[in-house]
């Protein structure tokens, strides 16, 4: 109880410190915080994610509800905040101009997060004829030269799905799962069949002389081939889809996304986003070089670690030197 009530105070002491801080600070510089980040942050995330902890930690109730209005009432917003502020819009141009391109970011975000989860929590129906349409043309892209035999096919299982029927493996990430793959097939061809091809081969695996001597020569020539380079694709591609929806609900993906998106991120933004995973989620994966598919629960784990301390700079972007978004460079 003792060191709760030592936490309590020292919280509110350092709130209240804080404030009387920006107080004397306002003073000194004739600039709010908003200014002052505006003014001495270049833009992107390390400047659009000052202004959200601004305007979240502000004691004005108006200030906090700015970063969840719809987007057509932004412009509107900045006025609100520039009068509460007594900011002239006048001497400040400039700061309307920031701000807007910051809430946009923000607003954004927090509105990609429904479009996604809504993705995500639409189940696949084989009764929806826009439903099975994705589907088909996932095989299409991925296997352009062998036609799908039948609708329910144990074909599915050569792009990585678990069964005769695919539907049952998006049970995890619904459409989601799908709309992703769909969009790495179409747009990043090249690289998703390499892929998809590379995970389909076997692996040389070199067999100890302990091993050698409990072995026959039939069951030695099996055992030298059963270790894949790989995974099903289809079924990485869904795992992958979890990790990318983990990353933007986190709020992880801020970083990446307020670096790249000039102004709202969008679906498309998230699906580029899910191809450089599918990229470099590959590459990982033959450099760790495990042993077979057991082990890839640890590889994804280590691999998302590894993703979450690069998206802790406040510089870093997510390297778009995948085809799928080849647009971004010049954003």
């Amino acid at each position: 109880f003792a060191r709760m009530f030592v936490q309590v105070c020292l919280y509110f002491y350092c709130k209240c410190l804080w404030r009387c801080l920006k107080f004397v600070v306002r003073k000194l510089t004739g600039r709010c915080e908003l200014q002052r980040i505006c003014y001495s942050t270049k833009p992107g995330a390390a400047r659009t994610m000052k202004i959200e902890a601004s305007l979240k930690g502000s004691k004005s109730k108006r200030l906090q509800t700015s970063v969840s209005v719809h987007p057509d009432a932004i412009e509107k917003t900045i006025d609100d905040i520039m009068e509460l502020k007594r900011i002239n819009p006048d001497i400040n141009p400039q700061l309307g101009v920031s701000l807007q391109a910051c809430l946009l970011q923000i607003v954004g975000y927090r509105n990609l997060i429904a479009e996604v989860e809504k993705l995500r929590r639409e189940p696949y129906d084989s009764e929806n004829p826009q439903h099975e349409e994705m589907l088909l043309k996932l095989w299409k892209c991925l296997k352009p030269n062998s036609p799908l035999k039948a609708r329910i096919s144990k074909q599915w299982c050569e792009i990585g799905f678990q069964g005769d029927d695919p539907k049952t493996d998006f049970r995890g990430m619904g459409l989601l799962g799908l709309y992703n793959l769909v969009y790495f097939a179409e747009w990043d061809t090249e690289v998703a069949q390499q892929v998809l091809s590379d995970s389909l081969q076997p692996k040389y695996r070199e067999v100890t002389k302990k091993e050698l001597s409990q072995l026959s020569k039939a069951e030695w020539e099996k055992k030298k081939f059963d270790k894949a380079i790989g995974y099903s694709f289809a079924i990485v591609g869904i795992n992958i889809t979890d990790l990318a929806y983990n990353l933007l609900v986190s709020g992880a993906l801020k970083t990446h996304f307020y670096n790249v998106a000039p102004e709202a991120p969008t679906l498309t933004h998230f699906q580029q986003t899910f191809c450089y995973l599918m990229h470099e989620f590959h590459k990982f994966w033959i450099e760790e070089d495990p042993l077979d598919i057991m082990e890839f629960n640890r590889v994804r784990e280590k691999f998302h670690k590894r993703i979450l301390k690069q998206l802790q700079n406040p510089e870093m972007a997510l390297c778009p030197h995948f085809a799928a978004s080849e647009s971004l460079i010049n954003m």
